[in-house]
């Protein structure tokens, strides 16, 4: 059997502690997994895992390959990547994890503009509103919004957005048009229930205002799509609001008003000198969501 193969198990199987998440990871077959670990541990003349019926667990030898092994790995497809790529442009599979909303309305338009100008790259999104384990899950990047608080994984910021105040011109003609935050406290307003603190809106110069609704929604998009119904005002990102204001489904409100601002990261596993393919995606992004409009290093 093949050296780097029975690795690549090995590192998928401590990762997951699991023979079956490794399995899929890796696209084999539980079996073949199984086998390119036995072979490994044979190799050694040692035991690197402890199985139990629920989980598998490292053992002493195993702890002290698995500290260096993924390096190994990670500088053997860093190789072969780069020669690759140098002779016939980026190519293989990049894997990335995104929050849904800014996946929908921004992220994949962005990656197609991407995978346009190359064509041998696989793109596979994963669009999630929870926290991925990048290492478990095996992804290559993942974008992330808000403060970062992981010690585990490295950093780039890319960008950031800003929450926007918006309605309908059916909405503003049945009930006015508010001049001023304290306005919002007498019109109803869509009620986002992703943010922390779902009623409370913040602006600049810490000034808030607390709204009430009869609509309350888990989605930026969806309070968006309240919103031009008629429904009340919405408070949302510009990249969920853009397609809406440009057409002239919603109306932007109290311009004068800046709302709250989130950066935007890309995180990416700790220690792991990053591919070519994957240096040449980030700082597209970077460039992409200056390009967009959305908004670049403020």
């Amino acid at each position: 059997m093949d050296l780097i193969d029975e690795l690549r198990a090995f590192v998928a199987t401590a990762q997951t502690r699991s023979f079956t998440a490794a399995a899929d990871q890796l696209g084999l077959s539980n079996r073949l997994t199984s086998k390119y670990v036995a072979a490994l541990e044979a190799r050694l003349g040692t035991r690197l895992f402890q199985r139990t019926t629920r989980k598998v667990g490292l053992t002493p030898a195993g702890e002290e390959l698995m500290a260096r092994a993924p390096a190994l790995l990670d500088d053997l497809d860093l190789m072969i990547g780069d020669i690759a790529e140098g002779s016939r442009g980026l190519a293989g599979l990049i894997r990335i994890s995104a929050p849904v909303t800014f996946g929908e309305a921004y992220l994949a338009e962005m990656l197609g503009r991407f995978g346009q100008t190359h064509p041998d790259l696989t793109i596979d999104l994963r669009l999630s509103d929870r926290f991925t384990d990048l290492a478990g899950d095996g992804i290559d990047l993942a974008f992330r919004i808000g403060q970062l608080d992981m010690m585990a994984l490295k950093s780039r910021k890319i960008g950031a957005f800003r929450v926007k105040l918006a309605a309908s011109p059916a909405y503003l003609a049945a009930h006015g048009r508010p001049q001023k935050l304290a306005d919002l406290e007498h019109h109803s307003c869509i009620i986002d229930t992703n943010r922390r603190n779902a009623r409370r809106w913040s602006f600049h110069k810490d000034r808030h205002v607390t709204v009430t609704g009869r609509f309350h929604v888990n989605s930026a998009r969806a309070a968006c799509r309240f919103a031009e119904m008629g429904l009340g005002i919405t408070y949302c990102p510009d990249f969920a609001l853009r397609a809406a204001l440009e057409s002239g489904r919603l109306v932007a409100l109290l311009p004068e008003e800046t709302g709250e601002t989130y950066p935007v990261n890309i995180v990416y596993l700790e220690g792991q000198r990053l591919p070519r393919k994957l240096r040449a995606l980030i700082d597209f992004a970077q460039e992409d969501m200056k390009q967009s409009g959305i908004l670049g290093e403020r």
